[in-house]
């Protein structure tokens, strides 16, 4: 199984395509592609047929589409900005992410 150096929940920005510049949260993983959901980026419409059984109704839909995992740069939280990630353990033998920027641990 891949391993991401990124994970759900994370504040991420994207580096490249349309969406270039904008920051959004990571709302899922699909590791099988290398792909991401990001909130409020990549937006697509989707035409969507109504379904009077379960009450959803038809129309325009506007949902987030999969970015590729490496369009994407974790949004430090003490620096503010797109970094990389690297990898450290601690004293008590934890493994934790750290900003290569500023040197922060990353939560």
């Amino acid at each position: 199984m891949k391993k991401f150096r990124i994970r759900k929940d994370d504040k991420v920005m994207v580096i490249a395509g349309k969406d270039k510049g904008k920051i959004g949260k990571i709302l899922k993983i699909l590791p099988k592609s290398d792909r991401v959901l990001v909130e409020k980026v990549n937006m697509v419409k989707r035409h969507t047929k109504g379904n009077p059984y379960s009450g959803q109704a038809g129309g325009i839909v506007e949902k987030e589409a999969p970015l590729a995992v490496s369009n994407v740069a974790l949004v430090c939280d003490a620096c503010a900005k797109p970094t990389r990630v690297g990898y450290r353990f601690t004293e008590d033998g934890k493994k934790v992410r750290f900003c290569k920027k500023c040197n922060q641990v990353i939560s």
